[in-house]
């Protein structure tokens, strides 16, 4: 008997204890896995601008995985339960981030568009919902205390003395919290890829963007993109969690084991880390080509009204003196999207002053202009060279769901009305990838309108075709002086580190910048205070690769997130015919 009572109480010591702490917690907190999930998203948000604490992605992710865990036990749906655990958390994360859009209602006095964040993290947090759902399915099964069998238990039992009870856990295993680590990984990198093309995708700030400024992490993505980084980091996360569980239970043991899954964990971002040092040493032949960039800061509202020509055309006429009166003067000047108030090549007053300018002048023009064709408008760029004799188009391959055109504006036209208001026609997508080729040497440029810059197939294609040089023309002065401007240029930076190709960016109210080919901001254009929306223009130098050498990313594009994305789904399918059948 009393055998059997000090097994009992070796039996609750070793599991139970943990267990009435829990459900304490509980009672105290009954709502914590909300507020678990709210917090989630609140970390998410402060990766990116205005707030730019990247630090918070390595565990961001970690209060959402503990309150699908660790809580629901009882649930009749917990699966259910579990799915909107993560929609908490995307709606939180997706209206914070995209706070910037209510920028909108601002421009246009509305208030309704002040809403448009949360419309949109209505829809974009089913991704994080589907992920959360993924969490519960894989979630490792419940702690149990069972007899030990080693010698040392063997030898109490032969002397009349109850064996050692221990729980036995998922956790204490190294194999399994790597495997579970990698698992959700490619889960998150697979709903952040599919995030990015789904119904015209807006694949912003995946988490891996949040390291945008670290450099050295980032050089990973010349071969998987931003979902390679943010797999390091959902595994980070994952693995950061599994190890306080561990810790947990092997103080109650007071047995600890080597914890390999840690240990690899951080042998794999000091990996990352290191190949990152080393890649940047290692810089291609490339050659000078001086650029510059010119930043008008033009109103939005001002932009296409006619009374505001002559004004307009004073502004870029003044601030392109500047670096054009050097010698030798730049090889290529590049104006931001929408520069003019009119087509240039049929809006009579516009043409005429586009062309007397590149008349007066020797260096390239690249500027962002309407074109028009068969009564179809085309959000385009155009390149001006030889005294304006010879004008090269590029029309953007990629329009902005909502800000270029209104998705089944003819299948819903209640809705188109009310949208026609601030979208009153659509622009047609053009279909080629067109290359500007400079007048001087063998300079090639992929001239990327508004977000197409941060769309890496997009981007990948121009370089296949042979550019060496990434040219953004954008206009964010939609999003007057908000965070949108800084995050554009967060996403934009992984272009260069994908394609190893340098960057110019010439935006109507910033950020006006060069980026080199590791994704490192070399010029910034900026006011005395350090702000970015001003009136200006950045000239410099671009050192542009010689060799037409191609990164793995820019040959195979999302092969690593269509891995994830495969692994993802042979998971679903062996835990839900295992759940099924077992």
């Amino acid at each position: 008997m009393r055998s059997n009572r000090a097994a009992g109480a070796n039996k609750r010591g070793a599991g139970a204890v943990d267990l009435r702490e829990v459900s304490a917690l509980r009672k105290a907190l009954p709502f914590w896995p909300w507020l678990a999930a709210i917090a989630s998203g609140l970390l998410a948000t402060g990766c990116f601008a205005p707030f730019s604490q990247d630090w918070l992605c390595w565990f961001a992710l970690i209060p959402l995985i503990a309150a699908i865990w660790f809580s629901g036990e009882n649930s009749k749906r917990r699966w259910l339960r579990d799915l909107f655990l993560g929609y908490v958390a995307g709606v939180v994360f997706f209206s914070g981030v995209f706070g910037w859009l209510g920028s909108l209602g601002t421009l246009f006095e509305n208030f309704w568009l002040h809403g448009l964040s949360l419309l949109l993290s209505l829809y974009l947090g089913m991704n994080f919902a589907f992920w959360s759902w993924f969490c519960g399915l894989v979630r490792p099964g419940p702690t149990k205390v069972e007899p030990t069998k080693d010698k040392w238990s063997e030898m109490l039992e032969r002397a009349g003395k109850p064996p050692t009870a221990i729980p036995t856990s998922p956790w204490l295993r190294s194999t399994n919290n790597l495997w579970l680590a990698f698992l959700l990984a490619s889960a998150w990198s697979t709903h952040e890829w599919i995030r990015g093309w789904l119904f015209g995708g807006f694949g912003w700030n995946g988490l891996g963007v949040a390291l945008w400024a670290k450099w050295p992490l980032i050089q990973i993505a010349q071969f998987t993109g931003v979902p390679g980084l943010s797999f390091m980091i959902a595994f980070a996360n994952v693995i950061a969690l599994t190890t306080a569980c561990r810790l947990f239970l092997e103080a109650r043991l007071h047995r600890m084991r080597p914890h390999y899954d840690l240990t690899l964990t951080m042998a794999g971002i000091v990996g990352v880390l290191a190949f990152g040092v080393h890649i940047t040493q290692n810089r291609p032949q490339t050659k000078p080509v001086r650029v510059a960039a010119v930043q008008a800061n033009v109103p939005q509202k001002q932009k296409f009204d006619p009374q505001f020509a002559a004004q307009i055309f004073t502004r870029f006429t003044r601030l392109s003196a500047v670096p054009l009166q050097v010698e030798p003067p730049p090889d290529l000047l590049i104006w931001p999207e929408s520069a003019m108030p009119g087509p240039v090549l049929e809006d009579e007053e516009t043409h005429r002053f586009v062309m007397d300018f590149s008349a007066s002048t020797k260096t390239d023009l690249l500027l962002g202009t309407i074109d028009v064709e068969n009564g179809y408008d085309y959000n385009a760029a155009a390149l001006v060279s030889d005294a304006g004799q010879h004008v090269q188009i590029y029309r953007k391959l990629h329009l902005v769901p909502f800000g270029e055109y209104i998705p089944l504006r003819h299948s819903f036209p209640l809705f188109a009305a009310v949208a026609s208001q601030w979208v009153p026609g659509d622009f047609a997508a053009g279909k080629e990838y067109t290359i500007f080729r400079l007048t001087s040497g063998d300079v090639q440029v992929a001239p990327l309108i508004c977000f197409e810059d941060t769309i890496g197939e997009l981007t990948s294609q121009f370089v296949l075709k042979g550019a060496n040089l990434l040219a953004n023309v954008t206009n964010d002065g939609w999003f007057l002086h908000s965070a949108g401007s800084q995050q554009h240029l967060a996403n934009a930076i992984f272009r260069c580190v994908e394609t190893r190709r340098p960057m110019v960016r010439a935006a109507n109210t910033g950020v006006t910048c060069f980026v080199n080919e590791f994704g490192r901001v070399t010029q910034l254009l900026q006011d005395e205070t350090g702000g970015n929306f001003t009136e200006g223009v950045l000239a410099g130098e671009v050192n542009v690769p010689t060799a037409r050498d191609l990164t793995f990313y820019v040959q195979h594009g999302e092969l690593f997130a269509e891995f994830c994305a495969g692994v993802t789904l042979i998971a679903i399918i062996v835990s839900v015919i295992r759940r099924k059948w077992l």
